[in-house]
């Protein structure tokens, strides 16, 4: 279970959101600029909230009343980004690779085989090849496959089939929702469109200017 309160002035408005969710879908919605990736940053230790707290499981990531602050590689938290962010000079194998650097010098993380990750993905075959000779949606598989080789406790997803062609598109969500039942942790979902959230949400949380308009009985969104 991942649970938050997220306090944090941006310049044109104070995002203000609560959250908690177990091990389910769940999709921020909204247009550009309403606070959606912010959420996904301050909760991936990518931005640091002005006030609130972060507890994944029984870990607090984040307290400002205890001041505790986990940098994003202690967080175990996966994030696929909008556009990827593969490294253009690494090779797919090495993509992967380099997210399991910082998790094998700490004893207490486990992760899966790299190589067993990739084949599962169907992309195993590419393992030598750059992100520049990759299709979008070869490379949104890399990059799940990166994120979620470390075995996270939550995965953060920006905007994930934003660059994709319509049967792309179709095909992967039905991949992240057979995700989501294979792992069962929280994923939480950024995105403009609603089909996406239809399709995925167990829940969705519609965002305005860093303030929820909607609320469910399993998550609280402070307005």
């Amino acid at each position: 279970m991942m649970a938050a309160r997220l306090k944090k002035k941006l310049w044109h408005f104070t995002l203000d959101v609560q959250l908690k969710v177990t091990n389910q879908i769940v999709i921020l919605l909204g247009p550009s600029g309403s606070g959606k990736t912010t959420v996904l940053q301050l909760l991936s230790g990518l931005l640091k909230p002005d006030e609130g707290l972060i507890k994944l499981n029984d870990r607090i990531l984040y307290s400002s009343a205890e001041r505790i602050n986990s940098p994003p590689q202690a967080r175990n938290i996966g994030y696929l980004f909008q556009n990827y962010a593969l490294f253009p000079h690494m090779t797919v194998r090495q993509n992967v690779f380099y997210g399991l650097k910082c998790r094998r010098r700490r004893k207490d993380m486990s992760c899966l085989d790299p190589v067993k990750m990739l084949n599962s993905f169907g992309v195993a075959h590419l393992i030598d090849r750059y992100p520049g000779q990759l299709s979008g949606g070869e490379k949104q598989r890399v990059a799940l496959a990166r994120a979620l080789v470390v075995e996270p406790e939550l995965l953060l997803l920006d905007e994930p089939f934003s660059a994709l062609d319509k049967s792309t598109r179709i095909s992967l969500r039905e991949e992240v929702r057979k995700l989501h039942e294979q792992w069962q942790i929280p994923f939480i979902l950024v995105t403009h469109d609603e089909e996406d959230a239809k399709i995925l949400g167990d829940i969705t949380i519609s965002l305005k200017n860093g303030k929820p308009t909607g609320s469910s009985q399993n998550i609280v969104l402070a307005s």
